[in-house]
């Protein structure tokens, strides 16, 4: 992003961050997001929506980190599984997320994860709570790729190619407001 912030560009008139931490709120009162401590501007994008800060002192090691903090965090609340969203795919609706849960309840031992049409393996992924303590043997950036050749998730389709669309240039986001005018 050439020092900018992705989770900060605008949809419409509010940060990534914030809309989907929103939509992730209207399907679960238990949101947590993963933040460096000293991030006061995405802190700042989430202020009022009652989301509870995951503190990753370790980010620089990569995606694990996050996930780590993720799992600890859902190992106290009372849940079966714990859903992975990322804050850059716009496309991910709150319906998308209700379909998921829904779904993930018809074999609540494997994972979840979404799909486009095609096949193509995107996000958001869950976890069964079997597989948390797992999770926080998790390292390095590449995320929970090791776990999921492991532990093969089924697939679950969404519509168009929400699930693998990811904003992560300043390009990827021209391209996207080309075709999603400001709300």
């Amino acid at each position: 992003m050439r020092g900018a912030d992705k989770l900060l560009e605008a949809v419409g008139t509010r940060p990534i961050l914030r809309c989907i931490a929103e939509r992730a709120i209207s399907v679960t009162p238990h949101v947590g997001v993963t933040l460096r401590p000293d991030d006061l501007p995405r802190q700042r994008a989430l202020a009022g929506l009652g989301v509870t800060y995951l503190d990753v002192t370790d980010a620089a090691e990569g995606m694990a980190a996050s996930l780590r903090a993720g799992a600890r965090w859902a190992m106290t609340l009372e849940c079966d599984a714990l859903m992975v969203a990322l804050p850059d795919m716009p496309e991910i609706t709150a319906q998308d997320m209700r379909s998921l849960i829904a779904a993930q309840a018809q074999a609540p031992r494997q994972p979840l994860r979404a799909s486009a049409p095609q096949g193509t393996p995107g996000h958001p992924v869950l976890f069964p709570r079997a597989l948390f303590a797992a999770m926080l043997g998790l390292t390095g950036d590449e995320g929970a790729k090791t776990l999921l050749r492991a532990h093969p998730p089924r697939l679950h389709v969404l519509d168009g190619q929400r699930a693998v669309l990811d904003l992560d240039t300043p390009e990827d986001w021209q391209a996207w407001r080309k075709g999603h005018p400001p709300a």
